[in-house]
C-alpha cells in the first residue's frame, strides 16, 4: 500500500520532498514508490513543471482510483485500531468557518471528556469542497446546507438567520430593517460557498441580481472589507457572533435564512470514532432543541 500512500500524499503536497517528510521516507524512497506504481500502470503519472509536480493526463485518469483504494486502506487500518478500542480512532470532519468556530470546539471538549485519546482532522471549506470530500472518503462526514449536497444522508441540526452588514454612518444604517431591494443597489461583497450561495438564490427568488464587486472566500475578510466601505453583504448570524469589527448589523426582509446540517455517505462503514462522534453531535442539538431555559453556548442571539 506504500505506493498508493506515495501517490496521494505527492499529489496533495505537490511535492516528492514534503510528502517524504510526511509519510516518514526519504524523497528517493517517494521516487521508487512512484516509479514502481508507474512501472505497474505503464504510464507517467506526474510531471514537473515551473508550478511544481503536476498530475499527467493519465495521472488524472488515475487519480479517482487510486484515492478510493487508499482511503479503502485507510478505512481497513481505522477497523483493525477500532477492534484495539475507541481510544485510538480519528475523526475526520469536513467543515466551514462559522461553524468551526462556534460549535467545533465545543463538541470537540465534551467528547474528549469520555474519550481523552480520540484524534481530530479537521478541513474547513465551502458547500461545494465538503461534498466532494465526503463522496471521495477524504473526510468521514461534514457540516453543510442540505440543498448543497446529493445522494447524502443529511440530519438538519439548526437554521441561522442571515443579517445584511454595513460600514458605520452609511445611509442606511439608520433603518429599522434593510430590503433586499436596498441591498441590489448597493456595491456587494459576495462570500463565495461553492455552487451554493444563499443570499444569491434569495436574490434570483425575488427576480434581484446584486451589484457584486467583490468575491472573497473568508467572512471575516468581508467583515473588515465592509468597516472599510467598500461595499456591502449579507453574512450569517452565527459568523457575526464573533465580529470585532466596527460594523453595523440589520435584519432583512424578507428574511433571509440558511440551515446547517450534519452529512454522510455510509455510517455503517465508518470508523467507530466517527460514529460515536456523529450520535453525540445529534444527541447534543437534540437536548438543545427540547432544554428549557435555551442553551446559548452554541448559538448567540
Amino acid at each position: 500500500m506504500n505506493r498508493y500512500d506515495a501517490f496521494v500524499q505527492t499529489y496533495e503536497t505537490g511535492s516528492f520532498s514534503k510528502a517524504a517528510e510526511k509519510l516518514g521516507y526519504t524523497q528517493s524512497a517517494i521516487s521508487q514508490m512512484i516509479h514502481s506504481l508507474e512501472e505497474e500502470l505503464e504510464t507517467k503519472l506526474f510531471i514537473r513543471s515551473r508550478k511544481g509536480i503536476e498530475l499527467t493526463p493519465d495521472g488524472q485518469q488515475f487519480l479517482p482510483f487510486i484515492r478510493n483504494i487508499y482511503h479503502a486502506h485507510c478505512e481497513l487500518i481505522e477497523k483493525k485500531k477500532e477492534l484495539e478500542g475507541l481510544e485510538s480512532g480519528i475523526i475526520r470532519i469536513g467543515t466551514f468557518s462559522s461553524v468551526s468556530c462556534n460549535w467545533i470546539p465545543e463538541l470537540i471538549k465534551g467528547f474528549k471528556k469520555e474519550y481523552p485519546k480520540v484524534h481530530f482532522d479537521i478541513k474547513q471549506g465551502e458547500y461545494t469542497n465538503i461534498s466532494n470530500w465526503i463522496h471521495d472518503g477524504s473526510v468521514d462526514f461534514g457540516f453543510i446546507n442540505p440543498d448543497a449536497v446529493k445522494d447524502l444522508i443529511v440530519h438538519p441540526l439548526e437554521t441561522d438567520e442571515m443579517l445584511a452588514i454595513l460600514p458605520p454612518n452609511h445611509p442606511l444604517s439608520h433603518n429599522q430593517m434593510i430590503t433586499l431591494d436596498e441591498l441590489s443597489s448597493e456595491p456587494y461583497i459576495l462570500l463565495d460557498e461553492g455552487d451554493l450561495c444563499e443570499p444569491l438564490e434569495f436574490f434570483k427568488t425575488h427576480h434581484m441580481q446584486p451589484n457584486i464587486q467583490y468575491k472573497v472566500y473568508d467572512d471575516y475578510t468581508i467583515m473588515s472589507m465592509v468597516e472599510q466601505g467598500l461595499g456591502v453583504s449579507i453574512l450569517p448570524k452565527l459568523v457575526l457572533h464573533r465580529c470585532h469589527q466596527n460594523i453595523v448589523m440589520k435584519k432583512i426582509e424578507p428574511q433571509v435564512v440558511r440551515t446547517i446540517a450534519l452529512s454522510y455517505k455510509n455510517k455503517n462503514v465508518l470508523p467507530k470514532a466517527s460514529r460515536y462522534f456523529i450520535d453525540y453531535i445529534l444527541s447534543t442539538f437534540q437536548k438543545k432543541r427540547t432544554s428549557k431555559p435555551k442553551m446559548t453556548s452554541f448559538y448567540s442571539e
